[in-house]
């Protein structure tokens, strides 16, 4: 048993790397692609750096997006370090050093400078390239780590540090590149925004339903695969057959719609299961370490 699991260790491992290496390469193409040649900025600190090397360049100092990008993780990465955790520190850095290469190394091609393209498809590139990274289990930086830090000690979301910072972002490509490009620019995070959501479904929860004839295998199955809290409610009666039946309660993440499925399948096939999307929870809610 512990030789599996030093070898599903291993390929987790692997799998994040791999993760890190496919987000460099796809925010580089959202950037190099498209951002660059449509003045479109991107949200969090990855806006911020190309705001940065947009005021060195017409200061003549020439560093360079990838250059920014580095530098204003470097601090983070000593936050996260200390505040979040080792494994996730060192994903983290792997996906901002290849961000930072491939950004840098990558031969710009110029699609289209049209705003309103590279707007949407920019910010599908890089949504897509966001969400798989945080979908496998790592961060790309930037903002991602206070929010993680701001949550750790406070149980609250970062959205309105996050609303403000990218508030700042667009004003500033209206400064930068004329004020059709701020719209250009909030038209994508809008695109980002959603096609990041499409791709990690992680955070998004689901209440689940149960009614079953066999509780105590649904419930092991349930806390074998997923690790939930399961509510009983006991003396439930089917109305067709007037047999006995058992109400189980339990909330899942999106993530784990599958594992649901296959725990079902296993426990009780037979099994009446409704699911709820998108509901708010309060309490304690179990979260895999990062």
């Amino acid at each position: 048993m512990d030789e599996l699991q030093q070898i599903w260790k291993r390929h987790a491992y692997v799998m994040r790397a791999s993760s890190a290496f496919m987000y460099g390469i796809i925010v580089s193409v959202a950037m190099n692609f498209f951002w660059t040649p449509g003045h479109i900025y991107s949200s969090g600190i990855t806006g911020l750096a190309q705001l940065l090397a947009t005021i060195s360049k017409n200061n003549s100092l020439s560093l360079t997006t990838a250059f920014w990008l580095f530098a204003l993780n470097l601090p983070l990465f000593g936050v996260a370090w200390k505040q979040i955790g080792h494994r996730f520190s060192i994903f983290t850095f792997l996906a901002v050093i290849f961000s930072s290469i491939m950004i840098k190394v990558m031969h710009p091609i110029n699609l289209t400078s049209d705003p309103i393209i590279c707007a949407i498809f920019g910010g599908a590139v890089n949504g897509f390239g966001t969400g798989m990274a945080l979908k496998n289990g790592i961060s790309t930086g930037g903002l991602d780590i206070l929010g993680l830090v701001i949550k750790k000690h406070t149980g609250k979301s970062i959205g309105t540090i996050n609303i403000i910072f990218n508030g700042f972002i667009v004003l500033a490509a209206g400064f930068m590149f004329g004020w059709p490009y701020a719209f250009y620019s909030a038209l994508g995070l809008v695109v980002n925004a959603k096609v990041m959501d499409m791709v990690y479904t992680r955070q998004k929860k689901m209440q689940v339903m149960i009614v079953t004839s066999s509780p105590n295998s649904v419930i092991e199955s349930l806390q074998t695969r997923l690790r939930r809290g399961v509510t009983i409610v006991h003396g439930a009666e089917g109305a067709y057959k007037h047999d006995a039946k058992t109400i189980l309660f339990t909330v899942i993440s999106r993530y784990e719609q599958p594992e649901l499925q296959r725990a079902m399948q296993e426990a009780d096939p037979h099994a009446f299961v409704s699911i709820a999307e998108d509901v708010h929870i309060m309490g304690h809610f179990y979260e895999p370490d990062l």
